[in-house]
């Protein structure tokens, strides 16, 4: 009798194995370009909100204005569409940095991840997400300077402000002006907010997601995207509030270099630490929306390609 349990049970296991093992090989590889791709669509939306909080940051003391007040402050200073200055350099941002990380990271996954279809650990790819968010980093950090320095112009002094015609003419007059070392200005924390953006933000939506699907409340679709990308995005902003406003800091100004340590002491020497976190809620209010667009798109973007495969 035992021997005949014994048996059904390594049947059992053996029929298992076979699925995962068919479903690994089914599975088809998403195309590199996915996820950036995805993150220029969501540009659209967030950009309006993005160039409300590097406003915010780039504030010194305590600001009265929140987000709202600050964007309808720059519409009614400097018109409607001044809030989309600037979006050239953040589709540019998108389509280097963000297509390296989202491609790298699943490039990762399949690389580390078990072969025979069961699920990747949470360690796995945590590292999958550091390890993306590095080279991510790197790639998007010239046109991340141009992109700080375009959506903060109208709030400096016109004597001093730069007048990028668009992401490539600030990339060109940076080079010019500047000399190429100033495109990697700030690439410190940037690299450093790159790797908790993407293992916070891209890990904690493979999670929520797995979670949610693991309920026999939610199925894979619109909803259980929503859901996750929502959560993830809560995440995503709380990690990386304090290098976000370390970057931006570093990015936004002009002359000799100053390293993330040297900003970190003086903004929470001279502004206290709870301005690590200012323009938290504006960069909610950017991320949460950005990465909700972002992965529904991405979603719908590997049912597309692949239904032509």
């Amino acid at each position: 009798m035992a021997a005949a349990t014994t048996q059904v049970q390594q049947q059992q296991l053996q029929a298992v194995k076979q699925v995962q093992q068919a479903a690994a090989v089914v599975k088809p590889r998403d195309p590199f370009w996915l996820g950036g791709a995805a993150s220029c669509a969501a540009a659209f939306v967030s950009h309006p909100f993005d160039l409300a909080k590097v406003r915010l940051q780039t504030t010194q003391g305590v600001s009265k204005q929140g987000m709202i007040g600050t964007m309808i402050n720059v519409a009614r200073h400097e018109g409607f569409f001044a809030l989309y200055t600037g979006l050239s350099a953040s589709l540019l941002r998108q389509g280097t940095y963000s297509t390296v990380r989202f491609g790298t990271y699943d490039l990762l996954k399949e690389k580390f991840g078990p072969k025979d279809g069961s699920r990747i650990p949470v360690s796995t790819m945590l590292l999958c997400g550091v390890l993306a968010g590095c080279v991510g980093g790197g790639f998007g950090n010239p046109a991340d300077v141009v992109n700080i320095r375009m959506v903060n112009d109208g709030k400096l002094p016109k004597e001093q402000q730069r007048h990028y015609k668009h992401a490539f003419d600030g990339l060109f007059r940076i080079v010019k002006e500047e000399g190429p070392a100033q495109l990697m200005r700030g690439l410190g924390p940037n690299m450093n907010r790159a790797i908790l953006m993407t293992s916070s933000q891209l890990v904690s939506y493979d999670g929520f997601k797995r979670q949610l699907l693991a309920t026999p409340y939610f199925k894979d679709n619109l909803a259980t995207h929503f859901a996750s990308s929502l959560l993830a995005g809560l995440v995503a902003t709380t990690v990386c509030a304090p290098l976000d406003v370390l970057k931006t800091r570093i990015m936004n100004s002009s002359g000799s270099n100053t390293s993330s340590t040297q900003m970190f002491f003086h903004i929470v020497k001279s502004e206290g630490p709870a301005a690590l976190f200012k323009g938290w809620l504006p960069a909610f209010l950017r991320l949460g929306p950005h990465t909700i667009v972002t992965f529904i798109v991405l979603e719908q973007l590997k049912v597309i390609v692949h239904q032509k495969k």
